[in-house]
């Protein structure tokens, strides 16, 4: 289940004229893999950086933000699990703090996270020529007030499964309260109404994404915050997200971290 920060939430509803955000490449790879993706600027000229965790320490530093996270909304949180070959659990650091943090898996044959739940929902998805993926374990410390960094995130969390990994359709497992943020800032639809999640004894909302969807809409939207073409109708966090010129990179640096 996911919980945004209520800060982050409000912020991204308050669409103001803000500094264009830039970003950076990660510098070239020191070891054998790559674990900084990019470093971005945001709208108030504060660099942050996205991680793909590969490190236990890293693990632990996300491991406590979504604990205290979930722990301020009275739900208990099981700590994220190291890295396998069907996941990956991205960062965003800034000034040495880990800010937020989201996991993107893969369909296999352990499941999904979101099959616990919807077995029903989730098995009737699984048609030839769908392949699906989920986000889960997403969380944002209450002092972020970025667009700009939780476009990244999400945006860095789709190349690797649709990128990097062909991906059909993403699913999400929320509170009914986060429902509208999903909807509105994103593209999710509700794929099946509230049951009751007895891992955190909270109702939940299955979403799904279409990832055709999100790649149209980056492709469209990408890197026009804060365009006046679009200032005052678009609320959405796809014009948050990277260029393409941009993505090209960062997935390529994904895959060399999925393959290492």
């Amino acid at each position: 289940m996911s919980v945004p920060a209520r800060a982050a939430s409000a912020a991204l509803h308050a669409h103001r004229p803000v500094p264009s955000p830039s970003f950076s490449p990660a510098p070239p790879p020191t070891t054998g893999f790559q674990e900084e993706l990019v470093e971005v600027e945001d709208e108030s000229r504060q660099s942050f950086k996205i991680f793909a965790v590969r490190q236990a320490s890293e693990l632990r530093r996300a491991s406590a933000l979504l604990q205290r996270r979930y722990a301020w909304r009275g739900y208990s949180v099981a700590p994220l699990e190291a890295r396998t070959r069907r996941c990956i659990t991205l960062t965003a650091s800034q000034d040495g703090r880990t800010v937020a943090t989201i996991t993107a898996a893969l369909d296999s044959a352990e499941g999904l996270f979101v099959e616990a739940l919807y077995p029903d929902c989730v098995g009737e998805l699984r048609q030839p020529g769908r392949k699906l993926c989920e986000f889960t374990k997403f969380a944002v410390d209450e002092s972020v007030r970025s667009q700009a960094l939780l476009g990244a995130i999400f945006h860095v969390a789709c190349m690797y499964v649709l990128e990097v990994h062909r991906c059909t359709d993403a699913l999400i497992e929320v509170n009914p309260r986060h429902v509208r943020f999903y909807e509105r800032m994103l593209g999710f639809e509700v794929l099946e109404s509230a049951r009751l999640n007895r891992r955190v004894n909270a109702p939940a909302v299955l979403l799904g994404l279409d990832l055709n969807y999100v790649h149209e809409r980056i492709a469209e939207m990408g890197r026009r915050a804060p365009d006046s073409e679009v200032e005052g109708t678009e609320r959405s966090l796809y014009p948050y997200c990277f260029s393409a010129h941009e993505e090209a990179g960062i997935a390529g640096r994904l895959r060399v971290n999925a393959a290492s």
